[in-house]
């Protein structure tokens, strides 16, 4: 039995008249309507809406515990939420796990990079999604060449530099490791991709490498949403931002002015000084 290698880099967008096109550009990629997850006592998100375009970079900023993480779970379908629905491209759906999410095409990118060290970038890229050429029962024959090609086609297109595909991710820095779970998640036709604090722990240069890397994926038409206590980075790559308090949404706006202007007005946001959002008492 042969199995034809999987699609991992698109080129080509089906025309199907000129309505039809111009509808799925207004649908959002994806839209979280009033999502509700506690743990317990405790209420971890709270009624939370979030909308993100085609082709739109949204930052998600907010104190520890404020619920991005968890808000981020539910979508890659780590949790199951509550209370609310969750739409991808106009279609309501549920996830029951993570390779629910994976299937409709939401990749998530973890802050400790989910490597395995001892692989290698082409093992690394095609883990769990592997190519494979002849199955004979319990012996299957990987197409190690094509996998190889395609990582290095996939690199080239994000503009990502790494001397060998075949090098152990143990040998990368810590930028490259970042690069190379970026690039993973994106082989397969990801209609988003979340990235958990991208920048962490990482060099002021490693750090400029995957700010140019999240504009590169964005010039490209991807869908993005970036977790992070970095507001320089959302400022920086950023169409719109979301920040979260306590569970709740408390602001929800483009990213503008300069950056010490963002900067105040999003910390406002983050201690409770200013709340769009906040429920109005009838007088």
């Amino acid at each position: 039995m042969v199995l034809g290698p999987p699609s991992t880099i698109s080129f080509i967008i089906k025309q199907k008249g000129k309505s039809m096109q111009e509808t799925s550009e207004r649908t959002p990629v994806v839209e979280m309507r009033d999502i509700k997850k506690n743990f317990g006592a405790v209420q971890a998100l709270r009624g939370v809406t979030l909308t993100l375009h085609q082709n739109e970079v949204l930052g998600l900023v907010g104190d520890n515990a404020a619920g991005k993480s968890t808000l981020m779970k539910v979508l890659s379908g780590a949790y199951h939420p509550d209370e609310g629905d969750i739409l991808i491209e106009g279609n309501k759906t549920n996830f029951s796990n993570p390779m629910d999410a994976r299937r409709q095409g939401i990749e998530m990118v973890y802050q400790d990079y989910a490597l395995s060290n001892n692989l290698d970038v082409v093992a690394n890229v095609f883990m769990g999604r592997e190519v494979v050429q002849l199955n004979l029962g319990p012996i299957k024959v990987m197409n190690f060449r094509h996998m190889e090609q395609e990582t290095k086609s996939l690199l080239d297109r994000l503009k990502i530099n790494i001397p060998s595909v075949r090098q152990k991710v143990e040998r990368l820095s810590g930028g490259q490791r970042q690069a190379v779970a970026i690039a993973r998640a994106t082989a397969f036709d990801a209609k988003v991709i979340i990235m958990d604090e991208p920048t962490a722990a990482l060099s002021v240069a490693a750090i400029d490498k995957v700010l140019e890397l999240v504009r590169e994926l964005k010039a490209q038409g991807s869908s993005i949403i970036i977790i992070s206590h970095r507001l320089e980075d959302i400022y920086q790559v950023s169409d719109r931002m979301i920040v979260l308090r306590q569970g709740r949404k408390v602001s929800d706006q483009p990213v503008e002015g300069d950056i010490h202007e963002f900067r105040e007005r999003v910390v406002a946001y983050m201690i409770g000084a200013r709340d769009d959002f906040a429920e109005r008492t009838a007088i």
